[in-house]
Protein backbone atom coordinates (compact mmCIF):
# COMPACT_ATOMS: atom_id res chain seq x y z
CA UNK A 1 0.00 0.00 0.00
CA UNK A 2 1.46 3.41 -0.94
CA UNK A 3 2.54 5.57 1.97
CA UNK A 4 1.04 9.07 2.31
CA UNK A 5 3.09 12.00 1.12
CA UNK A 6 5.47 13.05 3.90
CA UNK A 7 7.40 16.28 3.30
CA UNK A 8 10.84 16.92 4.78
CA UNK A 9 11.15 18.96 7.95
CA UNK A 10 11.97 22.55 7.07
CA UNK A 11 10.32 22.43 3.65
CA UNK A 12 8.63 25.76 2.77
CA UNK A 13 4.84 25.66 2.55
CA UNK A 14 5.04 26.96 -1.02
CA UNK A 15 6.81 23.75 -2.07
CA UNK A 16 4.34 21.27 -0.54
CA UNK A 17 2.48 18.84 -2.74
CA UNK A 18 -1.22 19.63 -2.73
CA UNK A 19 -3.84 19.12 -1.60
CA UNK A 20 -2.59 18.74 1.96
CA UNK A 21 -3.92 19.32 5.47
CA UNK A 22 -1.75 21.81 7.29
CA UNK A 23 -1.80 22.50 11.02
CA UNK A 24 -0.79 26.00 12.10
CA UNK A 25 1.20 25.32 15.27
CA UNK A 26 1.07 28.93 16.48
CA UNK A 27 -2.75 28.93 16.26
CA UNK A 28 -2.98 25.51 17.91
CA UNK A 29 -0.76 26.54 20.81
CA UNK A 30 -2.71 29.78 21.22
CA UNK A 31 -6.04 27.92 21.46
CA UNK A 32 -4.74 25.33 23.91
CA UNK A 33 -3.00 27.91 26.07
CA UNK A 34 -5.92 30.34 26.12
CA UNK A 35 -8.45 27.82 27.39
CA UNK A 36 -5.98 26.23 29.81
CA UNK A 37 -5.42 29.59 31.51
CA UNK A 38 -9.15 30.06 31.94
CA UNK A 39 -9.63 26.69 33.62
CA UNK A 40 -6.39 26.61 35.60
CA UNK A 41 -7.91 28.15 38.72
CA UNK A 42 -11.59 27.51 37.96
CA UNK A 43 -13.81 25.32 40.10
CA UNK A 44 -14.75 23.21 37.09
CA UNK A 45 -12.24 21.80 34.62
CA UNK A 46 -11.93 21.12 30.91
CA UNK A 47 -12.46 17.66 29.41
CA UNK A 48 -11.21 18.06 25.81
CA UNK A 49 -13.19 16.21 23.15
CA UNK A 50 -10.85 14.34 20.80
CA UNK A 51 -13.41 13.67 18.05
CA UNK A 52 -12.52 17.09 16.71
CA UNK A 53 -8.81 16.47 16.12
CA UNK A 54 -8.45 12.66 16.43
CA UNK A 55 -4.82 13.00 17.46
CA UNK A 56 -3.11 11.65 20.60
CA UNK A 57 -0.34 14.24 20.14
CA UNK A 58 -2.85 17.07 20.42
CA UNK A 59 -4.64 15.35 23.32
CA UNK A 60 -1.38 15.15 25.27
CA UNK A 61 -0.70 18.82 24.52
CA UNK A 62 -4.11 19.70 25.95
CA UNK A 63 -3.53 17.69 29.12
CA UNK A 64 0.00 19.03 29.64
CA UNK A 65 -1.25 22.61 29.32
CA UNK A 66 -3.34 22.16 32.47
CA UNK A 67 -6.83 23.11 33.53
CA UNK A 68 -8.25 19.71 32.59
CA UNK A 69 -9.74 16.78 34.49
CA UNK A 70 -6.69 14.75 33.47
CA UNK A 71 -8.58 12.98 30.70
CA UNK A 72 -10.53 13.44 27.48
CA UNK A 73 -13.85 12.75 25.77
CA UNK A 74 -14.25 10.41 22.83
CA UNK A 75 -17.27 9.72 20.63
CA UNK A 76 -16.67 6.02 20.01
CA UNK A 77 -15.00 2.99 21.59
CA UNK A 78 -12.50 2.90 18.73
CA UNK A 79 -11.46 6.51 19.38
CA UNK A 80 -11.05 5.69 23.06
CA UNK A 81 -8.87 2.69 22.17
CA UNK A 82 -6.49 4.93 20.22
CA UNK A 83 -6.24 7.35 23.13
CA UNK A 84 -5.70 4.70 25.80
CA UNK A 85 -3.06 2.99 23.65
CA UNK A 86 -1.29 6.36 23.43
CA UNK A 87 -1.23 6.70 27.22
CA UNK A 88 -4.27 8.89 27.93
CA UNK A 89 -5.24 7.80 31.48
CA UNK A 90 -8.92 8.79 31.60
CA UNK A 91 -11.52 8.70 28.80
CA UNK A 92 -15.23 9.46 28.80
CA UNK A 93 -17.11 7.97 25.86
CA UNK A 94 -19.75 10.67 25.76
CA UNK A 95 -22.34 8.48 24.06
CA UNK A 96 -24.07 5.19 24.67
CA UNK A 97 -22.17 1.99 23.89
CA UNK A 98 -24.37 -0.90 22.76
CA UNK A 99 -23.55 -4.41 21.52
CA UNK A 100 -21.69 -7.32 23.07
CA UNK A 101 -18.39 -6.83 21.22
CA UNK A 102 -18.20 -3.08 21.84
CA UNK A 103 -19.08 -3.51 25.50
CA UNK A 104 -16.35 -6.14 25.85
CA UNK A 105 -13.85 -3.73 24.28
CA UNK A 106 -14.95 -0.97 26.64
CA UNK A 107 -14.51 -3.28 29.64
CA UNK A 108 -11.06 -4.27 28.40
CA UNK A 109 -10.08 -0.61 28.22
CA UNK A 110 -11.25 -0.18 31.82
CA UNK A 111 -8.45 -2.56 32.88
CA UNK A 112 -5.88 -0.11 31.46
CA UNK A 113 -7.41 3.32 32.07
CA UNK A 114 -10.21 4.98 33.97
CA UNK A 115 -13.19 4.63 31.65
CA UNK A 116 -16.51 6.41 31.83
CA UNK A 117 -19.50 6.12 29.52
CA UNK A 118 -22.86 7.77 28.95
CA UNK A 119 -26.06 5.82 29.64
CA UNK A 120 -29.78 6.61 29.41
CA UNK A 121 -31.36 3.15 29.54
CA UNK A 122 -31.78 0.47 32.22
CA UNK A 123 -31.09 -2.45 29.87
CA UNK A 124 -27.92 -0.79 28.62
CA UNK A 125 -26.84 -0.39 32.25
CA UNK A 126 -27.38 -4.12 32.81
CA UNK A 127 -25.35 -4.94 29.70
CA UNK A 128 -22.54 -2.62 30.83
CA UNK A 129 -22.52 -4.39 34.18
CA UNK A 130 -22.32 -7.84 32.60
CA UNK A 131 -19.38 -6.81 30.42
CA UNK A 132 -17.54 -5.23 33.35
CA UNK A 133 -18.04 -8.26 35.58
CA UNK A 134 -16.90 -10.64 32.81
CA UNK A 135 -13.67 -8.65 32.40
CA UNK A 136 -13.09 -8.08 36.10
CA UNK A 137 -13.23 -4.33 35.49
CA UNK A 138 -15.07 -1.29 36.80
CA UNK A 139 -16.72 1.24 34.49
CA UNK A 140 -17.85 4.68 35.58
CA UNK A 141 -21.29 5.68 34.30
CA UNK A 142 -22.74 9.13 33.64
CA UNK A 143 -26.47 9.39 33.00
CA UNK A 144 -27.06 11.47 29.88
CA UNK A 145 -29.69 14.18 30.27
CA UNK A 146 -31.32 15.71 27.20
CA UNK A 147 -31.09 19.49 27.22
CA UNK A 148 -31.17 21.06 23.74
CA UNK A 149 -29.76 18.42 21.37
CA UNK A 150 -33.03 16.49 21.06
CA UNK A 151 -31.31 13.13 20.61
CA UNK A 152 -30.21 10.74 23.38
CA UNK A 153 -30.68 11.38 27.07
CA UNK A 154 -33.35 11.12 29.73
CA UNK A 155 -36.19 13.63 29.48
CA UNK A 156 -37.68 13.30 32.98
CA UNK A 157 -35.79 13.83 36.25
CA UNK A 158 -37.62 10.94 37.88
CA UNK A 159 -36.38 8.57 35.18
CA UNK A 160 -32.81 9.71 35.83
CA UNK A 161 -33.25 9.03 39.56
CA UNK A 162 -34.52 5.51 38.90
CA UNK A 163 -31.66 4.83 36.49
CA UNK A 164 -29.07 6.19 38.92
CA UNK A 165 -30.39 3.86 41.63
CA UNK A 166 -30.24 0.96 39.18
CA UNK A 167 -26.64 1.72 38.15
CA UNK A 168 -25.59 2.16 41.77
CA UNK A 169 -26.77 -1.37 42.57
CA UNK A 170 -25.19 -3.11 39.57
CA UNK A 171 -21.83 -4.90 40.01
CA UNK A 172 -18.90 -3.67 37.96
CA UNK A 173 -20.37 -0.18 37.60
CA UNK A 174 -19.69 3.03 39.49
CA UNK A 175 -22.40 5.67 39.34
CA UNK A 176 -20.32 8.77 38.61
CA UNK A 177 -22.84 11.47 37.80
CA UNK A 178 -24.60 13.08 34.87
CA UNK A 179 -23.75 14.61 31.50
CA UNK A 180 -25.36 16.47 28.63
CA UNK A 181 -24.69 17.83 25.16
CA UNK A 182 -25.93 21.26 24.04
CA UNK A 183 -26.34 23.28 20.88
CA UNK A 184 -26.91 26.88 19.90
CA UNK A 185 -27.88 28.28 16.52
CA UNK A 186 -26.43 31.08 14.47
CA UNK A 187 -23.65 33.40 15.57
CA UNK A 188 -24.74 34.41 19.07
CA UNK A 189 -23.23 37.27 21.04
CA UNK A 190 -21.79 36.75 24.52
CA UNK A 191 -25.01 37.60 26.34
CA UNK A 192 -27.01 35.11 24.26
CA UNK A 193 -24.41 32.40 24.78
CA UNK A 194 -24.42 32.89 28.54
CA UNK A 195 -28.22 32.99 28.79
CA UNK A 196 -28.64 29.83 26.71
CA UNK A 197 -25.69 28.02 28.29
CA UNK A 198 -26.84 28.67 31.84
CA UNK A 199 -30.39 27.59 31.01
CA UNK A 200 -29.19 24.28 29.52
CA UNK A 201 -26.83 23.65 32.42
CA UNK A 202 -29.61 24.34 34.92
CA UNK A 203 -31.63 21.48 33.42
CA UNK A 204 -28.72 19.17 34.26
CA UNK A 205 -28.29 20.64 37.73
CA UNK A 206 -32.01 20.13 38.45
CA UNK A 207 -31.51 16.43 37.67
CA UNK A 208 -28.44 16.40 39.93
CA UNK A 209 -30.53 17.81 42.77
CA UNK A 210 -33.23 15.18 42.26
CA UNK A 211 -30.69 12.34 42.37
CA UNK A 212 -29.07 13.77 45.50
CA UNK A 213 -32.48 14.08 47.20
CA UNK A 214 -32.84 10.34 46.56
CA UNK A 215 -29.67 9.80 48.59
CA UNK A 216 -27.03 9.28 45.88
CA UNK A 217 -23.99 11.54 45.58
CA UNK A 218 -23.36 13.07 42.15
CA UNK A 219 -19.61 13.50 41.76
CA UNK A 220 -19.48 14.60 38.14
CA UNK A 221 -21.59 17.06 36.15
CA UNK A 222 -20.09 16.98 32.65
CA UNK A 223 -21.63 19.41 30.18
CA UNK A 224 -20.94 22.36 27.91
CA UNK A 225 -19.47 22.85 24.46
CA UNK A 226 -16.99 25.18 22.79
CA UNK A 227 -19.68 27.87 22.48
CA UNK A 228 -20.22 27.71 26.26
CA UNK A 229 -16.57 27.17 27.25
CA UNK A 230 -16.60 30.31 29.41
CA UNK A 231 -20.09 29.70 30.81
CA UNK A 232 -19.32 26.48 32.70
CA UNK A 233 -16.80 28.04 35.12
CA UNK A 234 -19.48 30.54 36.19
CA UNK A 235 -22.17 27.94 37.01
CA UNK A 236 -21.86 26.43 40.47
CA UNK A 237 -22.24 22.65 40.38
CA UNK A 238 -20.77 22.08 36.91
CA UNK A 239 -17.56 20.07 37.36
CA UNK A 240 -16.33 19.75 33.77
CA UNK A 241 -16.91 21.15 30.29
CA UNK A 242 -16.67 18.98 27.16
CA UNK A 243 -15.23 21.51 24.71
CA UNK A 244 -13.63 20.20 21.53
CA UNK A 245 -14.03 22.48 18.52
CA UNK A 246 -12.01 25.32 20.07
CA UNK A 247 -8.71 23.53 19.49
CA UNK A 248 -8.82 23.59 15.67
CA UNK A 249 -11.90 25.77 15.14
CA UNK A 250 -13.74 26.41 11.86
CA UNK A 251 -15.71 29.18 10.18
CA UNK A 252 -18.99 28.17 11.86
CA UNK A 253 -17.37 29.44 15.10
CA UNK A 254 -16.22 32.75 13.61
CA UNK A 255 -18.05 34.52 16.45
CA UNK A 256 -15.71 32.84 18.99
CA UNK A 257 -13.00 35.44 18.52
CA UNK A 258 -10.82 34.20 21.40
CA UNK A 259 -9.69 31.29 19.20
CA UNK A 260 -7.99 30.89 15.83
CA UNK A 261 -8.51 28.43 12.99
CA UNK A 262 -5.57 26.02 13.13
CA UNK A 263 -6.37 23.29 10.55
CA UNK A 264 -6.49 24.34 6.90
CA UNK A 265 -6.24 22.74 3.48
CA UNK A 266 -3.67 23.96 0.99
CA UNK A 267 -4.52 23.65 -2.69
CA UNK A 268 -3.19 24.62 -6.12
CA UNK A 269 -5.02 26.38 -8.93
CA UNK A 270 -5.12 23.97 -11.87
CA UNK A 271 -6.98 25.85 -14.62
CA UNK A 272 -8.44 29.26 -15.52
CA UNK A 273 -10.90 28.44 -18.32
CA UNK A 274 -12.52 31.91 -18.36
CA UNK A 275 -12.03 35.31 -16.73
CA UNK A 276 -13.01 35.39 -13.05
CA UNK A 277 -13.19 31.60 -12.72
CA UNK A 278 -10.63 28.94 -11.83
CA UNK A 279 -10.48 25.34 -10.72
CA UNK A 280 -8.25 23.92 -8.01
CA UNK A 281 -7.12 20.49 -6.88
CA UNK A 282 -8.99 20.29 -3.52
CA UNK A 283 -12.05 18.05 -3.83
CA UNK A 284 -15.07 17.58 -1.58
CA UNK A 285 -13.39 14.36 -0.39
CA UNK A 286 -10.65 16.50 1.15
CA UNK A 287 -13.00 18.92 2.91
CA UNK A 288 -16.56 17.67 3.53
CA UNK A 289 -19.15 20.44 3.62
CA UNK A 290 -22.18 19.65 5.83
CA UNK A 291 -22.13 23.18 7.26
CA UNK A 292 -21.45 24.87 3.94
CA UNK A 293 -18.56 25.55 1.63
CA UNK A 294 -15.08 26.40 2.92
CA UNK A 295 -13.80 29.96 2.88
CA UNK A 296 -10.66 31.09 1.09
CA UNK A 297 -8.12 32.53 3.51
CA UNK A 298 -5.59 33.36 0.81
CA UNK A 299 -5.52 34.88 -1.72
CA UNK A 300 -8.03 37.57 -0.82
CA UNK A 301 -10.87 38.33 -3.22
CA UNK A 302 -11.34 34.65 -4.07
CA UNK A 303 -14.30 32.50 -3.01
CA UNK A 304 -15.42 28.88 -3.34
CA UNK A 305 -18.66 28.36 -5.28
CA UNK A 306 -18.65 24.56 -5.49
CA UNK A 307 -16.75 21.45 -4.45
CA UNK A 308 -16.85 18.40 -6.71
CA UNK A 309 -15.25 14.99 -6.32
CA UNK A 310 -12.33 16.26 -8.38
CA UNK A 311 -12.01 19.99 -7.92
CA UNK A 312 -12.68 23.30 -6.22
CA UNK A 313 -14.60 25.88 -8.25
CA UNK A 314 -13.22 29.33 -7.51
CA UNK A 315 -14.51 32.74 -8.50
CA UNK A 316 -12.59 35.96 -8.06
CA UNK A 317 -13.24 39.67 -8.32
CA UNK A 318 -12.24 41.89 -11.19
CA UNK A 319 -8.71 43.10 -10.67
CA UNK A 320 -7.68 39.96 -8.79
CA UNK A 321 -4.87 38.13 -10.58
CA UNK A 322 -4.98 34.33 -10.36
CA UNK A 323 -2.93 32.00 -12.51
CA UNK A 324 -2.44 28.24 -12.80
CA UNK A 325 0.03 27.00 -10.20
CA UNK A 326 -0.94 29.58 -7.58
CA UNK A 327 -1.64 28.28 -4.08
CA UNK A 328 -4.84 28.87 -2.13
CA UNK A 329 -5.72 28.09 1.48
CA UNK A 330 -9.16 26.88 2.53
CA UNK A 331 -10.73 27.29 5.96
CA UNK A 332 -13.22 24.53 6.85
CA UNK A 333 -16.85 25.08 7.80
CA UNK A 334 -16.68 21.92 9.94
CA UNK A 335 -13.26 20.85 11.13
CA UNK A 336 -13.92 17.40 12.57
CA UNK A 337 -15.39 15.93 9.38
CA UNK A 338 -12.58 17.49 7.36
CA UNK A 339 -9.91 16.03 9.65
CA UNK A 340 -11.51 12.59 9.30
CA UNK A 341 -10.63 12.68 5.58
CA UNK A 342 -6.87 12.83 6.21
CA UNK A 343 -4.12 10.50 7.45
CA UNK A 344 -1.79 13.18 8.78
CA UNK A 345 -1.30 16.79 9.74
CA UNK A 346 1.57 18.63 8.13
CA UNK A 347 2.52 20.81 11.09
CA UNK A 348 3.80 24.24 10.06
CA UNK A 349 5.24 27.30 11.74
CA UNK A 350 6.69 30.46 10.19
CA UNK A 351 5.96 29.16 6.72
CA UNK A 352 7.90 25.90 7.07
CA UNK A 353 7.19 22.28 7.96
CA UNK A 354 8.02 21.59 11.60
CA UNK A 355 6.64 18.04 11.93
CA UNK A 356 4.20 15.49 10.55
CA UNK A 357 1.62 13.94 12.92
CA UNK A 358 -0.39 10.86 12.09
CA UNK A 359 -4.14 11.23 12.64
CA UNK A 360 -4.42 7.82 14.27
CA UNK A 361 -8.07 8.12 15.36
CA UNK A 362 -9.42 9.00 11.92
CA UNK A 363 -12.08 6.64 10.55
CA UNK A 364 -12.84 5.22 14.02
CA UNK A 365 -16.58 4.72 13.62
CA UNK A 366 -17.16 1.68 15.87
Amino acid sequence: MPKPYRPAIGKPIEELETPCLILDLDALEHNIGFIARLYQDAGCKLRPHVKNHKSPQIAHMQLRAGGTVGGVCAAKVSEAEVMVQAGIPNVLIANQVVGRDKLARLASLALRAEMLVGCDDSQNASDLSAAAVAAGAEIGVLIEVNTSMGRAGTRIAGDAVTLAQRINNLPGLRFQGIMSHQKIDGAPDRETRFTKGRADMQVVLDVKAAIERAGLPVETVSTGETWSYDVGPTVQGVTEVQAGSYVLLDTSYAYMTDFRIAAKVLGTVTSIPRPGFATGDVSIEAMASPKGLPSVETPTGVRVTRLTYEQTFLEFDEGITVKAGDRYTLLPAQEDMMVNRWDQYIVVRNGKVEDVWEITARGMVH
